[in-house]
C-alpha cells in the first residue's frame, strides 16, 4: 500500500510552517497563514502546481568573459531563482535532482548546456522518471559530464552506463559487470555537436546527435532482458526495475520527512512510485499528505544544507531586494559551508544529512547569520519570527525576550533548532 494519509484534517500554524519549511526553505508568517485551515491535500496540491517561467534577473552568463565567471554568474542565477521565486518547491526539488543526476562544473562549462540541465531538473522533477532519466542523458551536460559522447562502437565508454545502474537507478546489488558493459554497448552513438571546448566555445550552443554509425547494433542481455537495445531502451530497462523504485523513494524520504531511513515507510512510497508508472508528481503528493511527512516524531528530522541554510533565511525575512553582488556573496558562503552550485564532490553528489555540520561550517554558519541579520549590509527584512523560522510560535521565547528585532533573528538562525527542518 502508498504511504497512508495524514489523520491532519486542517493545517494548524505549526503544520503549515513544517510543511512550508520543508518545501519551500523556509516561509514569512504572512505565508504561513495563508495555509492554515487549508486541508493538507489542498495545500500541497497547490504548491505542486507551478509553471516553468522564471523571474527575470540580471544575471548574464553569455556576456562573461570566460567559463568561470560564466558559471559563476549561472550559480549566481540559481541561487537568485531560489530566493526570489514565488514557486520555491520547484527550485526545492530541482536542488534535490542536482544531487541525483549529478553534473559538475568541474567538467562542463558550456552556458547553453548548464542552463539545458537546470531547465530539464525544474519541468521533468513532477514527470515521469524514466523520460526525465532518458532527456537527462541525451543533454550535453551529462553526455560530456560522464564521457558518453565518447562512447563508440567496438570501443564502448563505460562511464555513464556504470553511473546510470549505480547512482541513477537500482544502487550497487542489482546489476553485474556484464550489465555494465552490455548497457555500455547500448548506449554508444549518443553525442552532440558544437559547444565542445570549455575555453573556447563556453558560449557556443551544443546540440544533441544520435551518431548510427558509432552506434552497437548487435544483441546485448541487460538486467535479464535480451534485445536490440537502443540507448532509451537501456535507460527505460534500468528505471523500471524495482529497486529503483525504492532507491527514488529513498531519495525523497530523505530530502522531505527523515534524515533516517524508514524501511517500511520508504516500500510503501516506491509502492506509489511503481504503480503510478514512476509518476513523480503522484508519488511527491503521496509523500507530503501523509501521515509519516506530518508526524512529530519526523518533524525537525532533516538537516539543512548550506543552500537550504541561506535560502530559508532570507525568504523567512520576506524576500528583501539584494543586489546580484550580495546574491553572489551567499553562492560564495555556500560554497565555503560546503555546498557549492553545480560542483558537488563526486559524481555521488553530497552525502547531506548529519555531515553537513561540523566545528568548521557552524562557525561559518554563524558568520552567515550574522551577515544575514546584523551587518550594516544586512537585507532590509522582515524580523523573524519563532514560527516561520523554528514552526514553533512559543520556541525559544525565554531566550529571545531582552533582545532587539536583529538580535533575536541572528539568535534563531544559529540556533540548533534550525539547523533542522
Amino acid at each position: 500500500m502508498p504511504l497512508p494519509p495524514t489523520s491532519i484534517r486542517t493545517l494548524s500554524p505549526e503544520d503549515a510552517s513544517h510543511l512550508l519549511r520543508r518545501t519551500s526553505f523556509g516561509a514569512t508568517d504572512a505565508e504561513i497563514q495563508a495555509l492554515v485551515g487549508a486541508s493538507p491535500a489542498d495545500a500541497a496540491e497547490k504548491l505542486l502546481s507551478f509553471p516553468q517561467t522564471l523571474e527575470q534577473t540580471n544575471f548574464s552568463p553569455l556576456d562573461a568573459v570566460g567559463p568561470g565567471p560564466a558559471v559563476k554568474l549561472i550559480q549566481g542565477d540559481w541561487l537568485w531563482q531560489m530566493l526570489y521565486t514565488p514557486y520555491p518547491l520547484r527550485e526545492r526539488l530541482a536542488l534535490l535532482w542536482s544531487n541525483h543526476f549529478v553534473v559538475g562544473v568541474d567538467k562542463v562549462k558550456n552556458v547553453y548546456a548548464l542552463q539545458e540541465y537546470l531547465s530539464l531538473l525544474r519541468s521533468r522533477s513532477l514527470g515521469n522518471f524514466t523520460t526525465f532519466a532518458v532527456e537527462i542523458g541525451r543533454s550535453p551536460a551529462m553526455l560530456r559530464y560522464l564521457d558518453n559522447d565518447q562512447n563508440k562502437k567496438g570501443k564502448p565508454n563505460e562511464n555513464f552506463s556504470r553511473e546510470l545502474l549505480e547512482l541513477f537507478t537500482t544502487g550497487i546489488g542489482h546489476y553485474s559487470e556484464t550489465d555494465v558493459l552490455e548497457g555500455a554497448r547500448a548506449l554508444t552513438g549518443w553525442t552532440f555537436q558544437g559547444g565542445r571546448n570549455n575555453q573556447q566555445d563556453y558560449a557556443e550552443q551544443p546540440k544533441f546527435v544520435f551518431n548510427q554509425k558509432q552506434h552497437d547494433n548487435g544483441s546485448k542481455t541487460y538486467l535479464g532482458q535480451t534485445g536490440n537495445f537502443a540507448p532509451a531502451d537501456i535507460i527505460s530497462l534500468a528505471t523500471n526495475h524495482p529497486a529503483t523504485a525504492v532507491r527514488v523513494a529513498g531519495k525523497l524520504w530523505a530530502a522531505f520527512v527523515s534524515s533516517t531511513p524508514d524501511e517500511n515507510g520508504i516500500a510503501a512510497l516506491a509502492q506509489t512510485f511503481s504503480q503510478s508508472g514512476g509518476d513523480l508528481r503522484a508519488t511527491v503528493k503521496n509523500l507530503l499528505t501523509s501521515e509519516a511527512f506530518y508526524s512529530a516524531a519526523n518533524r525537525s528530522s532533516v538537516f539543512r544544507s548550506p543552500v537550504e541554510y541561506v535560502v530559508g533565511a532570507v525568504r523567512s525575512m520576506g524576500r528583501p531586494p539584494m543586489t546580484e553582488k550580495a546574491v553572489l556573496s551567499l553562492v560564495a558562503a555556500c560554497s565555503r559551508m560546503g555546498q557549492e552550485l553545480l560542483h558537488p564532490p563526486t559524481v555521488k553528489g553530497w552525502d547531506g544529512g548529519r555531515e553537513w555540520i561540523n566545528d568548521t561550517t557552524l562557525l561559518l554558519r554563524m558568520q552567515t547569520a550574522a551577515a544575514l541579520t546584523l551587518g550594516n549590509n544586512a537585507p532590509k527584512g522582515d524580523p523573524l519570527t519563532p514560527l516561520s523560522v523554528l514552526g514553533r510560535s512559543g520556541a525559544l521565547q525565554g531566550a529571545l525576550g531582552s533582545l532587539n528585532a536583529k538580535q533575536r533573528s541572528y539568535l534563531m538562525l544559529i540556533s540548533p533548532e534550525y539547523q533542522l527542518i
